[in-house]
């Protein structure tokens, strides 16, 4: 299963996201659940570096299927409309696909 979680702080602002775990929805190469997550939480870090102000510091582990992204000086409005696109697009596949494959949740820090 794939595990998204998405930190905000106290006043619901976004601090980063992560993404870990192999959806298992079918074999590598195969897995049309694993790609839609990984194309919508990599283009999301993208965007915001490339298309923002915002500051970003990342990590990735491709062995273990994990992606981090903090922003280190505070999510700007441009950011936060990318972020929402991905959960957006992230609430689908799980509505089409089910729990089983990905979970995701908010957490505040």
């Amino acid at each position: 299963m794939t595990k998204v979680t998405i930190y905000r702080d106290r006043e619901g602002t976004f601090t980063g996201f992560c993404c870990e775990g192999h959806s298992g929805y079918a074999a590598s190469g195969a897995d049309v659940v694993c790609a839609g997550i990984s194309i919508l939480v990599i283009n999301t870090a993208n965007a915001i570096e490339a298309l923002t102000q915002t500051a970003v510091d990342g990590e990735a582990d491709e062995q273990k299927g994990r992606i981090s992204v903090y922003f280190s000086s505070g999510c700007g409005p441009q950011a936060k409309l990318l972020v929402d696109a991905m959960i957006l697009g992230l609430q689908g596949i799980q509505k089409n696909y089910g729990k089983k494959f990905l979970s995701f949740e908010f957490k505040e820090v």
